[in-house]
């Protein structure tokens, strides 16, 4: 399971109704689809850990490990 908890930089207020996917390296893993973060401002990806990135609305946010929570600043 990972979480991607997405907040506005600025205000440091979750982001809700985000539109979140990740992006994992290597040829098997693929994209996990598309989710939209909750009133939380976090989606959440029934993935396992691995190395890739997270994208917000489209755009790279985050390049990295991919596991458990991660925090994204927009």
């Amino acid at each position: 399971m990972v979480t991607v908890k997405v907040v506005w930089e600025d205000t440091g207020q979750p982001a809700e109704g985000q539109r979140v996917a990740i992006g994992f390296d290597g040829l098997l893993r693929g994209v996990a689809g598309d989710e939209y973060t909750n009133s939380m401002g976090e989606a959440h990806f029934d993935n396992d850990p691995g190395s890739g990135e997270v994208y917000i609305d489209g755009s790279t946010r985050y390049r990295g490990m991919i596991q458990g929570r991660i925090v994204v600043y927009i």
